[in-house]
């Protein structure tokens, strides 16, 4: 909350205020910004009167905000108030001097921005990756390999803590200085999904979790959606690493678009269905990226060192990996115990003879080459 508060009870008092008019039934985010441009403060708008007030807002929702509050929502402030005892709990409202700029600059920004760990994250470049849930191998080893190239650039990556892509690109991020920020659709008390928990928790404590939703709120569908605007409006640009034709990954992708980011999209196999919504997004004009220095050009950043930002290996350079990949199905993990080589240096191997139509991707996450 605001530091320049003189006193502990009018910083609780203007917690409240904007607490309240974020709980206030059938208002939503849209609705207070309406009613915030129109009666310029939350106390304005308590203190408007329900003609006043039904002049910009639906009538149930002008007799919510004249309602005294609830027993419930003072229940909630309290445990919201005793969460940000916690060390490493803080919260961001709409119109702090530390309110994040480019987020704030959005449409429809947060009210209230609840924040476990490092909060001095969300003042760093951001980039945000994201991509399948149900992402291959290789699209996970690539995600994390460039999260981390771009992290020790002091990137900070944006992702929202879903199991494939986003995990990968979060695990990849703590490896550097930049590290990571994970936007949840839950409530900031909550860890969603249960996988990702040990996850979550490192995040917590490395890098910041950002919720827009109130303590105790559950991973509602329609939460995931509309948090995918907070992790563009972080980030100067949105990496999409595998997607389906159609993906939320995609709606972020739309979103950050709006939002006057740039779009970045890695390649894949045309035979891959989780290649063809990258391939859309490259047809639309999405930037094709296959070097972490495609990125770091693009956000005025300087370049990492060839041997951190190597260019895709071509057929010629991976002939070493088709001797180790055999004739039959092998998995990643026993790639890189044949091969000796790391997991991002793999993955871009594979993927280059994979469009070289050398390997074909099986299930269980095997590969096996095509040639004789």
């Amino acid at each position: 909350m605001q530091d320049t508060d003189p006193t502990t009870a009018s910083r609780i008092d203007h917690f409240t205020d904007w607490l309240r008019l974020e709980q206030a039934d059938g208002v939503g985010v849209r609705g207070a910004h309406i009613l915030l441009r129109a009666f310029g403060t939350p106390r304005a708008i308590f203190n408007a009167g329900h003609a006043a007030l039904a002049a910009h807002v639906p009538a149930s929702a002008a007799r919510a905000l004249c309602a005294p509050p609830s027993a419930g929502f003072m229940q909630l402030r309290d445990a919201t108030l005793a969460w940000l005892e916690h060390p490493g709990h803080t919260l961001m409202i709409l119109g702090d001097p530390d309110y994040p700029q480019e987020l704030a600059q959005i449409p429809d920004p947060p009210l209230l921005l609840y924040i476990r760990g490092r909060r001095e994250l969300l003042k760093r470049p951001g980039l945000a990756i994201v991509g399948a849930r149900n992402a291959t191998s290789q699209g996970k080893a690539n995600a994390s390999a460039f999260a981390a190239s771009l992290s020790r650039a002091g990137v900070c990556i944006v992702s929202g803590l879903a199991l494939g892509i986003d995990a990968a690109a979060h695990e990849g991020a703590l490896q550097g200085t930049g590290s990571t920020v994970a936007v949840v659709g839950t409530g900031a008390d909550l860890f969603y999904p249960t996988r990702n928990r040990t996850l979550a928790q490192r995040i917590a404590r490395d890098g910041c979790m950002v919720s827009e939703f109130a303590l105790g709120t559950p991973p509602n569908p329609g939460n995931f959606p509309r948090r995918n605007r907070i992790i563009s409006g972080l980030s100067a640009g949105v990496l999409v690493v595998e997607a389906a034709e159609k993906s939320g990954s995609l709606i972020t992708a739309r979103v950050a678009g709006e939002q006057g980011r740039e779009i970045f999209a890695m390649p894949g196999s045309i035979h891959a269905p989780l290649a063809k919504g990258c391939h859309k997004l490259i047809r639309d004009g999405a930037r094709l990226v296959d070097t972490v220095n495609d990125i770091l050009e693009s956000l005025r950043i300087s370049p990492l060192a060839p041997e951190l930002a190597a260019p895709m290996p071509t057929e010629t350079t991976c002939l070493g990996l088709l001797a180790h990949l055999g004739h039959e199905p092998v998995d990643i993990d026993t790639l890189l115990l044949r091969s000796g080589s790391t997991v991002g240096a793999l993955s871009l191997e594979l993927l280059a003879l994979e469009m070289a139509g050398l390997l074909e991707r099986l299930p269980g996450g095997k590969v096996q080459r095509l040639t004789s």
